[in-house]
């Protein structure tokens, strides 16, 4: 039999078939479980009524009470507007439409008592409230107090169509106040005793209509802790699924080509941090189960050494491995870095990418299936039909966050059996925002710098001193070093006032002029032969200064470059300039980075460019970074669906989400499959979210 929560939204009193097609398609509100879980988003607090004579200040919200004088119509064209004048015994104040004028001038009725809410404006001393909401006080009734009033999301669809705030509230109440109310508890009674929450009934009626501020935080800690809880819930039951479900290939030794290269070929001494993750991804390899990993570390910590390592176990195992990138220059980038190692080994590996000849292509694919070359590194070319292991023991995915869905979907089916997966990012995620959007993957963190290497020294300039940067610079260049120089767009835009490619070029070489100083140039409209035709040029020291775009994000390694100069700073996003700045520091001279700015930042911008210049610590970073922008805006989670959270915010709630996590894991701990009979509110929870894959993550 239904729930009354599922009875359609037309047949609640107030709303009918008109009304509730606009819920429909304006706000997915198709039922009363629906309209009650279309929170509000604030309170107003009406528990005062003033005096206008005691009005002060301007842009506050007040509520008021008295009798309505309309004076009509004024002004013509864009300027028409119609007022009304409100008399409380203490004085007047204006009140303004200018939209709607007609119905406003048919509802108002001289001398009736009105519970007048809105916005002061102060104007030179007068006082006005423009589009105020009115309530006709009915004489002798009984005047109900609506201390907090909520203040529900609407679309302008709605407005359009006059269904207002208002209508949302009324709706709202009447469902809370209807005699069939109810709302099933979803939480197990262990838990709600532990936590002492309120039950979920009283939570929600509490969330629209609280009966104070106190009561409201109640319903809002324990719908947030609800919310929180079934979504780590869901993450560990796919992890828990995988395991049961999937057989994982297991690498149960460390064997010649691991201990050789270890032993004898290895660059530099492994960081403690490196040595403790390499220890966790053995550990995955011995279980049976498959290996789903995320290894997060700042640019430069040496994440691409891990990989190295973690391969060479996959193939003493008698297994292949890959690693896929998202750009050609980044799979050249892992190509030439790896080649020298892995051929010293006396090991094959290939490159693939969309440049690859169709001749060697052909033969690159018959090899690769006879199981001749032990590691192909390449683009989403190694996910084509036609590319075939013979046995794909490893994948590694660099900034994944880059890969579409259907493309990181194939590539774990290369495998007879799923193949391990190593998720690499060199963006660092807040641990808030890895616990709800990689919730189900194991993740590792390089939290430390290879010894030796110096912290870049970033400093601001306005544009005022490029002078005196264009001088540093030339002092560079004389000692042997070379600059990156980036801007923001490829051609004018005077609608955003930056300084495009070209016209940059233009200015940079006239304080450092060719054929003196020689240059690189590149960007996303270049086809691929030229823009890495320009970037060799660059590496192999033939040029001074690389102008760029933001292409050179992320795989470009040359040692020799000290300083890194971004204009336009205040445009980009805080990941993207610690992501630019990482492509200086990787050699051992003092490398720098200058954030130019225009003057008059704003309040963003500015805490935008003092976190850069105050640290180098990418997880600082990349909280200021969640602060700013919000969960829904960072890489790839708003794609995903994965933080759909109405209440939550996990910029805020991070003990509520540790909290909500340890719960989970405890649950299933003492009953995986739901079987218990304390579980059944949980398991009628979950029968009732939509089973769709989330695919923010490669399996």
């Amino acid at each position: 039999m239904p729930h009354w929560l599922d009875t359609g939204i037309e047949y609640l009193k107030g709303v009918g078939p008109q009304r509730a097609e606009a819920l429909k398609k304006e706000l997915g509100i198709h039922t009363l479980g629906d309209l009650l879980s279309h929170y509000p988003f604030r309170h107003e607090d009406r528990s005062q009524v003033y005096r206008i004579n005691g009005l002060q200040g301007d842009d506050v919200w007040v509520q008021l009470q008295g009798t309505v004088r309309p004076v009509g119509m004024t002004g013509q064209g864009n300027g028409r507007r119609y007022v009304a004048m409100l008399h409380d015994g203490s004085g007047e104040i204006e009140l303004v439409w200018f939209k709607g004028i007609v119905y406003v001038d048919r509802m108002l009725k001289p001398g009736t008592t009105y519970r007048v809410y809105g916005k002061i404006n102060n104007f030179k001393g007068k006082l006005s409230i423009a589009h105020p909401e009115l309530d006709a006080l009915i004489p002798n009734a009984p005047i109900k107090p609506l201390s907090l009033v909520p203040v529900y999301p609407l679309t302008e669809g709605m407005r359009r169509k006059k269904l207002e705030n208002k209508f949302l509230v009324t709706a709202a109440q009447n469902a809370v106040n209807s005699t069939l109310y109810d709302i099933p508890e979803n939480l197990p009674q262990a838990i709600l005793n532990k936590y002492k929450f309120i039950s979920r009934k009283d939570a929600v009626k509490e969330l629209h209509f609280p009966q104070n501020l106190a009561r409201l935080e109640e319903a809002k800690r324990r719908l947030k802790f609800e919310e929180l809880f079934y979504l780590q819930l869901r993450h560990l039951m796919l992890k828990g699924f995988r395991n049961r479900t999937y057989k994982g290939l297991v690498f149960d030794k460390v064997g010649t080509y691991f201990h050789d290269f270890y032993d004898n070929h290895l660059p530099f001494e492994l960081t403690g941090a490196q040595k403790r993750v390499l220890k966790e991804i053995r550990n995955d390899f011995k279980t049976g189960k498959q290996c789903n990993r995320l290894i997060q570390g700042d640019v430069g910590s040496g994440k691409t050494m891990v990989a190295m390592l973690s391969m060479l176990i996959a193939i003493d195992n008698g297994y292949q491995a890959c690693m896929m990138a998202p750009t050609e220059i980044l799979a050249n980038q892992h190509f030439d870095g790896l080649r020298d190692w892995v051929e010293t080994l006396g090991l094959r590996m290939e490159l693939l990418t969309g440049s690859t000849t169709k001749k060697k292509r052909e033969q690159l694919l018959i090899d690769l299936a006879d199981g001749q070359i032990h590691i192909l590194v390449g683009t989403h070319a190694l996910i084509e039909q036609d590319v075939q292991y013979k046995q794909l023991g490893l994948v590694v995915i660099d900034e994944q966050h880059r890969f579409g869905v259907a493309q990181r979907a194939k590539l774990w089916k290369k495998g007879h059996v799923l193949p391990h997966i190593l998720v690499m990012t060199a963006t660092p995620i807040p641990r808030t925002l890895a616990m709800t959007v990689y919730g189900d993957l194991d993740v590792s963190v390089i939290d430390e710098m290879p010894a030796g290497r110096k912290p870049i020294v970033t400093v601001h300039r306005q544009e005022s001193m490029r002078p005196a940067i264009m001088e540093f610079l030339r002092n560079e260049i004389a000692k042997g070093r070379q600059i990156y120089y980036v801007f923001p767009l490829i051609e004018d835009s005077e609608k955003l006032d930056l300084n495009s490619l070209m016209s940059g070029y233009d200015m940079v070489s006239t304080y450092l002029p060719p054929p003196q100083f020689k240059y690189s140039i590149v960007h996303g409209k270049l086809k691929t032969a030229e823009k890495d035709a320009s970037m060799n040029l660059f590496k192999n020291h033939q040029t001074d200064i690389l102008i760029a775009t933001t292409v050179i994000e992320v795989g470009v390694n040359v040692p020799n470059a000290s300083v890194m100069v971004i204009e336009n700073a205040e445009r980009f996003g805080l990941a993207q300039l610690h992501q630019l700045r990482g492509r200086v520091g990787r050699g051992n001279e003092q490398s720098y980075c200058v954030l130019i700015t225009k003057p008059g930042l704003g309040e963003n911008g500015y805490k935008r460019i003092s976190t850069m210049v105050n640290t180098n610590d990418g997880f600082e970073i990349a909280q200021v970074d969640l602060e700013l922008r919000g969960p829904g805006e960072l890489d790839g989670t708003k794609q995903s669906g994965v933080l759909e959270l109405k209440l939550a915010d996990i910029r805020y709630d991070e003990s509520t989400l540790i909290a909500s996590r340890v719960e989970a894991q405890q649950w299933l701990e003492s009953d995986e499959l739901l079987m218990k009979p304390e579980s059944a509110p949980i398991k009628a929870e979950l029968a009732k979210i939509p089973n769709r894959t989330v695919w923010s993550k490669i399996s």
